[in-house]
């Protein structure tokens, strides 16, 4: 397998963290279609922050993957938060910062 997830869910958030890590950190675009079908299945009624060290071209595919999550973010490290990039929830806006502060 070319690349790792991990799962994190949070108590007092809305959210699951999927963490992705690639062995080498070199992913092949030939190796897209089937790391973005091996990446885990989650339940879409929280929000959905990805993070990790990869292409931008495995970003959208992860994103896209998951729409129907109630709102879909990306990690920023320099502010320790997730900042919102789609939203179907009201109560979420893109830009918005979810600190992971624990």
């Amino acid at each position: 397998m070319p690349i790792e997830y991990t799962i994190k869910k949070f108590k007092d958030k809305d959210m699951i963290l999927i963490e992705f890590n690639i062995p080498g950190g070199v992913l092949d675009i030939k190796e897209l279609e089937d790391v973005v079908n091996s990446a885990p299945e989650v339940e879409g009624d929280k929000g959905i922050c990805i993070s990790g060290r990869g292409p931008i071209w495995l970003y959208g595919a992860l994103l896209h993957k998951y729409h129907y999550a109630k709102w879909l973010a990306t990690y920023e490290p320099r502010k320790n938060a997730c900042v919102v990039v789609a939203s179907h929830d009201k109560s979420k806006r893109v830009g918005d910062l979810i600190p992971l502060e624990e």
